[in-house]
């Protein structure tokens, strides 16, 4: 296990295609998670959380960027609207290894917004084709950009269609579409993600106009059924939620979708294989820079559906258990039920 603490000068590995993805989720995708979610499929591409252009240009770039050789393919998702300041940043993700660089136009949160940057952004395309071309000038790895379908009270496909023939002027290719407008007054990120109605189609459409562009769409996606349905309009499938409340479900992503020859792993070995990541990254950072509740708590999910799923989760979440810092705990959580391959 290589942990990625300071820039490196080689070049990425040749990786597998978008076509399954986990998307970017602020407190969620982080690299610990990114590295559970990589023992569980090894070719779905992750996504960091997303990262400020401020928090690299002015603040702890080791702490923000730092992560697992394991995780590739990775990408880094900026937050941001300065060209400059995204150049700088996307230059750095280049150099720390990243395997691409993402521009956030979809994130409907008030505190992003007092930033200028997120799904507000969307008004204003010629800015974000501004940003991609300092980004695309700025590194030779991909640069993408991931939006929403429209804002607030604007429901027409023409907005969207607009937005990305715009961008794509920049020389950006891949497109990736939460298939929901963002409302940018009125409701949480959690209301966002759930109240604007999904139009699948206007993805859908993106592709048939856009035909030589990478469309991948996100939003509300749960099932194998409803990501084959998806991949036979559109270049790939990004999970949100799902991924994260019921990881297990991309067990069978490598087989399915990469024509991956290789058994995967079942939950225990799953689980087992995280023992001495959590091991080394305890005695690593020590604990006062890391507690185990930080990693475990992506893991809760991993038996959903599960006869004893609750004791599982009620072992890993007990927190005299956690304070002794050991990573057997997940061990245990596991024999309090019968795990199924």
């Amino acid at each position: 296990m290589t942990i990625i603490t300071s820039p490196t000068a080689d070049p990425a590995p040749v990786v597998p295609s978008r076509r399954l993805s986990v998307a970017p989720m602020m407190d969620w995708s982080d690299r610990h998670c990114r590295m559970f979610h990589r023992h569980i499929s090894k070719h779905t591409w992750l996504y960091t959380e997303m990262v400020t252009t401020g928090a690299l240009v002015y603040g702890d770039v080791e702490r923000h960027l730092r992560f697992n050789e394991e995780e590739h393919p990775v990408a880094l998702q900026l937050g941001g609207s300065d060209p400059a300041d995204l150049a700088t940043s996307a230059r750095l993700g280049e150099k720390w290894g990243y395997d691409e660089i993402n521009l956030n136009c979809g994130c409907p949160s008030e505190r992003v917004q007092k930033g200028a940057f997120g799904a507000c952004l969307m008004a204003e395309p010629q800015l974000v084709a501004d940003c991609v071309k300092a980004m695309r000038d700025a590194v030779s790895i991909d640069v993408t950009v991931k939006h929403r379908i429209g804002i607030d009270d604007v429901q027409s496909y023409d907005f969207v269609r607009d937005f990305v023939g715009q961008v794509a002027e920049a020389g950006c290719t891949t497109f990736i579409v939460h298939a929901r407008n963002a409302i940018l007054k009125g409701l949480s990120p959690k209301e966002n993600r759930e109240i604007p109605p999904l139009k699948y189609e206007y993805a859908y459409q993106l592709k048939r106009d856009f035909p030589d562009f990478e469309i991948i769409i996100n939003g509300g996606i749960k099932t194998e059924a409803e990501i084959d349905e998806h991949l036979q309009h559109l270049d790939g499938v990004m999970l949100g939620r799902e991924a994260y409340h019921n990881p297990f479900v991309m067990a069978n992503f490598d087989q399915r979708y990469y024509g991956d020859t290789s058994a995967p792993k079942t939950r225990e070995q799953v689980l087992e294989a995280m023992v001495p990541y959590i091991q080394a990254q305890l005695a690593q950072y020590g604990p006062l820079g890391l507690k185990l509740n930080s990693i475990t708590r992506h893991m809760l999910g991993i038996m959903t559906g599960l006869p004893g799923a609750r004791a599982f989760r009620q072992t890993l979440s007990d927190s005299k258990k956690l304070a002794l810092g050991d990573a057997r705990l997940l061990l245990e959580a596991a024999a309090r039920l019968r795990i199924n391959p």
